[in-house]
């Protein structure tokens, strides 16, 4: 979909818009939404992020998701000057001699690498009043490069479900002393006005966000709140948890611990075992498995060091660049090239 595809769909006389879900823990399905609370979430961080008529907002993220929509939502009920560019991995590639002053801007996690190892895009980036990064996960080694950035950087918790993003954490909080960017890396989210957040008997993060969904949102994110109830961070998926030996282990926190000592492209996943139950997978596009196993010997827990590791040419991600954890899970299970510990 282009931008003026959109906007024919979104003046059209449904009350409701088609988005489909990103397919990170399957296949990506269609559901529909209602404009009436697209503009309210919209309304909700432009007023949180002070947007002003007139100001200007980047769209580089693709109108078939719902990262994207929202951009333009949010241009349309605040009155922005949107520019529009076709998405990419390098989204201010053209931009990076023209002179307007970007407000506001929303990026995944590749763009704003990609963008980073270019020194004339690096500093547009820089210029961009907000900017907002959703759609996976921000590593320790990413945080603490934008983390010197003189305008707000923050990282977003969201899903299609909740029209995007329902909570921020500022990447580069002001003063950013130790203890400040220590709980940035850690990525602590404060929900967004009129939202709150509860777990469930599962430590699950419960949603009720009542401006843009009915009811309250049961997820499958295992969550922590924090000791005030003002503010939770993400551990992983309830889908992803391995139970090794009796031990429970979140994939995604064994990604955070690797993820700055390993420069290729890597997933953790499991594979049935008959004398454990689930063992802990590498699935590494790197081909030096006994540097890997030294390195998680290293760096992990007795317990969460993989037993196999698994090449693989490439790593599979959706179409927004998030873990394909299914696709991912099935080269694990039954991949025949794989080393064992």
């Amino acid at each position: 979909m282009n931008y003026q595809e959109f906007l024919q769909e979104w003046h059209n006389d449904s009350p409701q818009m088609l988005v489909h879900t990103s397919g990170s823990t399957g296949l990506p399905k269609p559901i529909w939404v209602e404009k009436r609370r697209m503009l309210a979430s919209a309304k909700t961080t432009c007023d949180f992020l002070g947007l002003r008529e007139g100001d200007t907002a980047l769209l580089c993220m693709s109108l078939d998701y719902i990262a994207g929509k929202m951009m333009a939502v949010r241009s349309i009920e605040r009155h922005l000057h949107l520019i529009v560019v076709e998405p990419s991995g390098h989204p201010l590639q053209r931009l990076a001699q023209d002179g307007a002053d970007i407000a506001f801007a929303a990026m995944v996690p590749m763009q704003v690498y990609n963008t980073l190892q270019v020194a004339e895009e690096r500093e547009r980036l820089r210029s961009i009043r907000h900017l907002i990064i959703g759609g996976g996960a921000i590593d320790e080694r990413l945080a603490r490069e934008l983390s010197d950035f003189p305008n707000a950087v923050w990282s977003t918790y969201g899903m299609t479900e909740t029209l995007s993003h329902i909570a921020l954490s500022r990447i580069n909080p002001p003063g950013n002393n130790d203890e400040q960017q220590s709980q940035a890396t850690e990525m602590w989210y404060t929900p967004v006005p009129g939202v709150s957040v509860s777990t469930n008997d599962d430590g699950c993060l419960v949603v009720d966000a009542p401006l843009v969904c009915d009811g309250r949102l049961q997820t499958n994110d295992i969550a922590e709140i924090s000791a005030d109830g003002r503010q939770f961070r993400i551990l992983g998926r309830k889908d992803n948890v391995i139970c090794s030996g009796g031990i429970k282990i979140q994939a995604e926190e064994v990604e955070r611990r690797l993820r700055p000592h390993l420069a290729r492209p890597f997933a953790i996943s499991k594979r049935r075992d008959e004398r454990y139950g689930e063992a802990v997978v590498l699935l590494t596009e790197d081909t030096e498995p006994d540097r890997l196993r030294d390195i998680c010997r290293e760096v992990l827990p007795k317990y969460w060091q993989p037993r196999l590791f698994v090449h693989t040419d490439t790593i599979p991600t959706t179409a927004t660049g998030k873990p394909a954890r299914e696709a991912i899970a099935r080269i694990a299970e039954g991949h025949p090239q794989c080393t064992e510990r």
